[in-house]
């Protein structure tokens, strides 16, 4: 089952992301990457709900308080990623945001030293993602603003060359970084389910303080044609966590799970051509190309 597990996980992420997208891609709501965080809240506090009631996990005080450090990393990092949406193509935006796994192997490196039995793959991968990343950048910087827009036509969307385009992604990837390699050292003391509630009803909390803002403070209504793929987009991205723990359960297919589920930043990138008509240079795919194999790469040795 482990296969079919990685194939769901990697579907609903790749649609958690194309909802996400369609849901936060309006640059005249200002407030849209934070209704989509209240979305997320919603959906992810209904299933600590049924884990905690239904499927027994423990739960209290002292697991949530352990664990909030590592759930402010990624509740922050979703929020960035969200609002940069609004700013950046998916096609481009996904790929930066999964390269979170090189630098986790970076900072692996850094605080561990260069294990003898890590395979010289393993650096060659790392390097693939930087040198891809960096050079999407520089592609999209560099871009001429008339075949930009000539390109963003088909989309209907069009986007200012800006340097916060990519420095978004970038600082998500940096933060969910940083929450993955926090994430290993606290699991060494707290049951996996249980963190896992913890980060869902530390997300419900924060939902709940975005809805306080954005519809009593800030009086914004809700109009349920526009919140509507944001809830499919937040179901998605339930769903794809809850079938990649037990897809990497399965401790004998890691090694095959890992870089199916990795790769769903391809998918993604297939979803905005399909679906968002979203056009890119082939400098841009090629740069996009080199990152995909890194985080392949890595999903398959499974740093």
């Amino acid at each position: 089952m482990w296969f079919w597990f990685a194939v769901i996980a990697l579907l609903c992420w790749s649609g958690s992301d194309l909802f996400s997208k369609i849901g936060c891609q309006d640059a005249g709501d200002k407030y849209s990457h934070l209704k989509m965080v209240m979305a997320v809240g919603v959906v992810m506090g209904l299933h600590a709900a049924y884990e905690v009631f239904i499927g027994g996990v423990e739960i209290n005080g002292q697991i949530i308080l352990t664990y909030l450090p590592v759930s402010c990393l990624y509740i922050l990092s979703m929020a960035i990623g969200y609002l940069g949406l609004r700013y950046i193509e998916l096609s481009i935006s996904s790929p930066i945001c999964n390269s979170s796994g090189a630098i986790v192997a970076v900072l692996t490196l850094i605080t561990s030293g260069i294990s003898e039995d890590l395979p010289p793959v393993a650096l060659v991968a790392v390097a693939l993602v930087c040198i891809g990343v960096i050079a999407l950048g520089i592609t999209e910087s560099r871009e001429d603003e008339e075949l930009r827009r000539a390109r963003q036509d088909a989309s209907n969307h069009h986007y200012a060359k800006s340097w916060i385009a990519i420095l978004i992604p970038v600082i998500y990837c940096l933060l969910d970084a940083l929450g993955t390699f926090a994430d290993s050292l606290v699991l060494e003391t707290l049951n996996e389910d249980s963190a896992n509630v913890a980060y869902e009803l530390t997300f419900l909390l924060v939902g709940i303080l975005c809805a306080v803002y954005v519809l009593g403070i800030r009086k914004q209504k809700l109009i349920p044609k526009m919140e509507a793929p944001k809830y499919v987009g937040a179901v998605c991205e339930t769903i794809g966590q809850f079938f990649y723990i037990y897809a990497l359960a399965d401790s004998e297919h890691v090694a095959f799970a890992a870089p199916i589920i990795s790769a769903y930043c391809v998918a993604s990138v297939i979803w905005s051509r399909i679906f968002l008509k979203e056009k890119l240079s082939r400098k841009h795919y090629a740069c996009i190309a080199l990152v995909v194999v890194g985080i392949v790469i890595l999903g398959v040795l499974d740093i």
